[in-house]
């Protein structure tokens, strides 16, 4: 039977949502069906939500190799694996990327610090040993891949972190400071620090919902993209923001003007206006 939900995501009793709350959540789309076929693991994706609040509380034994496991099972683009991982557990040194990264306290707090590399000085290395060149890595294509290649790492290694009861948060600010970045994890030429991510246990006191994103119909594009106005999808999208940072006790605003605001001009990229000059400087081509 559809149903219709209108606020809380998870039942008072800690139980696990049902299917269909699970979908509705992600959208808030209105009533929503119970889906014919369902598993832990889709339940893990649609509960997702950033964690910025953490538990001192160290992580099991073995839990880093288990995430890396993870990340390694994601595709990777000609089996090239243009990305690797620092990982980060000393107190100081968390502190000081901290302060790279917009002094956000979440990235002390966590017990483990990712920091997700775009890596072309493995393979450049390999091939500079056999003196073999490798012209292509410096084409703007195989930075693309290196990115890809780490975004698709990091999202498998949070999928499997979340299924451990842990919570994970994306740090995009590790771009803020590229080269202080660099130097900080002592990474070589041709390796850059894509972003970073904290994991711990969430505590609940800092607990957040789902934020719910964009009605499925303005991604989703079928055969072709469409040309349909999808303005009165995000009118309604612009009220369901409003309505969940009503509820997370945040400062309302419009989902469209929050995108644009992020967006609008050089000095709202905060310091990454200039990545082209500083990949540049690290040493990689983009042709």
């Amino acid at each position: 039977m559809p149903i219709a939900q209108s606020s809380a995501e998870r039942p008072p009793d800690g139980t696990p949502a049902a299917p269909d709350t699970l979908l509705w959540q992600r959208n808030r789309d209105g009533v929503v069906a119970a889906p014919a076929t369902w598993n832990d693991t889709l339940a893990t994706i649609l509960n997702h939500r950033s964690v910025r609040a953490f538990l001192p509380r160290p992580l099991p034994a073995g839990t880093l190799d288990l995430l890396i496991a993870a990340a390694q099972s994601a595709s990777t683009s000609s089996n090239l694996q243009l990305w690797s991982v620092v990982a980060v557990e000393d107190p100081d040194r968390k502190a000081r990327l901290s302060e790279l990264a917009g002094q956000q306290k979440f990235i002390r707090d966590a017990p483990l610090l990712l920091v997700w590399l775009c890596d072309h000085a493995r393979l450049s290395a390999i091939a500079a040993e056999r003196q073999t060149p490798v012209e292509g890595m410096d084409y703007l294509e195989e930075f693309i891949v290196g990115i890809v290649d780490a975004a698709l790492a990091a999202q498998s290694a949070t999928i499997a972190a979340e299924s451990l009861g842990l919570g994970c948060v994306y740090i995009g600010a590790m771009r803020n400071l590229p080269e202080q970045v660099v130097a900080e994890l002592g990474l070589p030429p041709r390796v850059f620090a894509v972003f970073g991510m904290s994991v711990g246990y969430p505590d609940p006191a800092g607990e957040t919902g789902v934020k719910p994103r964009l009605p499925r119909q303005v991604p989703l594009h079928r055969e072709q993209y469409g040309s349909a106005n999808q303005e009165p999808d995000i009118t309604r999208y612009n009220g369901t923001v409003r309505t969940f940072q009503r509820e997370q006790g945040m400062r309302e605003q419009d989902w469209t003007q929050q995108s644009i605001d992020r967006v609008k001009d050089a000095a709202a990229l905060r310091g990454r206006d200039r990545m082209r000059e500083t990949l540049r400087a690290l040493g990689f081509e983009l042709r």
